[in-house]
């Protein structure tokens, strides 16, 4: 008799277009045999969704952010599920647990819940402690009910232990293995200076991600420009910035690209940046996922000794850290990097054989362990 095909539902707060993670999900879950639904929200400038092998549903919301985005996302997702048919709902992150949580209650389905930050502790909340308290409320009521639940780091795993003593299964984030992308001449990235250029990419480039540090660092940087690609709270005072230091010349930032594009611009880089500050405990176990592609195009990286990131570069010698975000101790560490030039080949050979090891493809045995279960 051949196995039962069980249907996966998964739920994300955003409008599926950038989401890798969870994209790698759906497709090792195909792979294994189930049929998967992904469901999103639809935003104004959202683009279309290239063709995809799972069922992807986007709900248009009347409110964009805010308690009462959260309110409607959770009602019109709860009753979406109960006219869903599935076996196994995922909810990816705390923002989508309470209805995946409610309506697999209701229809007797297993729930998996996939944390991909250590939510409560995000400087969004945790400079909100009105707002923080109601998430953890509700983390509280549902996390010690949870059989499988699995986030990105053993520093996030260790957190929730300690907190609820529920074992927390680890899934990296990492890239599906990729020899680095081609990189783009000088006239394809129509950049200001001919000089080589430091990155900082990231869809979440927020306050006290040391950004506005590197922009500053710039100022004193001779050996490198800056480019900075993706999105987040801190691009319009990154600009403004740019244009109060007067460094037109030497630093470009571009709104958040497509991924394809987005791999040929960082294997261009000569050096990786990711600098989050240790302001809170979210950004203190990080690990973000702009470190695995940096590692995977062959790009140096420079890094803030946060435990997560600490332990990658150090164990597979990847490149350097800053000791304090002073911007001239920054354009100190980027001008050293570029100018050894036998220590920074070393560098990116070490990053080029890192690649092979830090891939999706050896993080999957961990997600077929927890799904294969539900396999009938």
């Amino acid at each position: 008799m051949k196995p039962h095909k069980s249907r996966v539902v998964l739920s994300v707060t955003n409008d599926l277009a950038t989401d890798q993670r969870v994209e790698k999900v759906c497709n090792s879950l195909l792979q294994m045999g189930f049929f998967v639904t992904l469901i999103g929200r639809k935003l104004p400038w959202s683009t279309p969704l290239t063709p995809k092998r799972h069922t992807c549903i986007r709900m248009k919301l009347f409110f964009r952010k805010g308690p009462l985005f959260y309110a409607e996302y959770n009602i019109r997702l709860f009753f979406k599920l109960l006219s869903t048919k599935f076996e196994i709902a995922v909810a990816n992150d705390l923002d989508t647990l309470p209805a995946a949580w409610l309506a697999s209650k209701i229809k007797g389905a297993e729930l998996i819940y996939d944390s991909h930050e250590f939510y409560t502790e995000t400087p969004e909340l945790i400079n909100r402690p009105r707002v923080r308290n109601v998430w953890l409320w509700i983390e509280r009521i549902i996390f010690p009910t949870l059989k499988d639940v699995i986030t990105v780091n053993n520093s996030i795993a260790e957190a929730y232990f300690q907190r609820y003593h529920i074992p927390v299964q680890v899934v990296k984030n990492l890239p599906l293995f990729q020899p680095p992308a081609p990189r783009l001449t000088m006239a394809e990235l129509n950049l200001p200076s001919s000089l080589p250029f430091v990155i900082l990419q990231g869809a979440g480039i927020n306050i006290d991600r040391g950004a506005e540090e590197l922009i500053q660092a710039m100022a004193y940087v001779t050996q490198a420009q800056l480019i900075i690609v993706g999105s987040g709270d801190v691009f319009p005072l990154l600009r403004e910035k740019k244009e109060e230091l007067g460094l037109h010349h030497n630093v470009t930032i571009i709104d958040r690209v497509p991924y394809d594009q987005l791999r040929r611009i960082t294997a261009s880089a000569i050096v990786g940046a990711t600098l989050d500050k240790d302001t809170n405990p979210n950004y203190r176990f990080s690990l973000p996922n702009k470190l695995f592609d940096y590692i995977q195009s062959g790009v140096p990286v420079l890094a803030s000794r946060l435990p997560e990131i600490e332990k990658v570069v150090n164990q597979y010698q990847i490149g350097s850290f800053i000791d304090s975000h002073d911007p001239k101790h920054i354009a100190e560490r980027i001008d050293e990097m570029i100018t050894n030039v036998a220590r920074y080949q070393q560098w990116r050979q070490n990053c080029l054989d890192a690649a092979k090891v830090l891939c999706w493809e050896n993080q999957e045995h961990t997600l077929r362990e927890i799904y294969g279960k539900f396999i009938r």
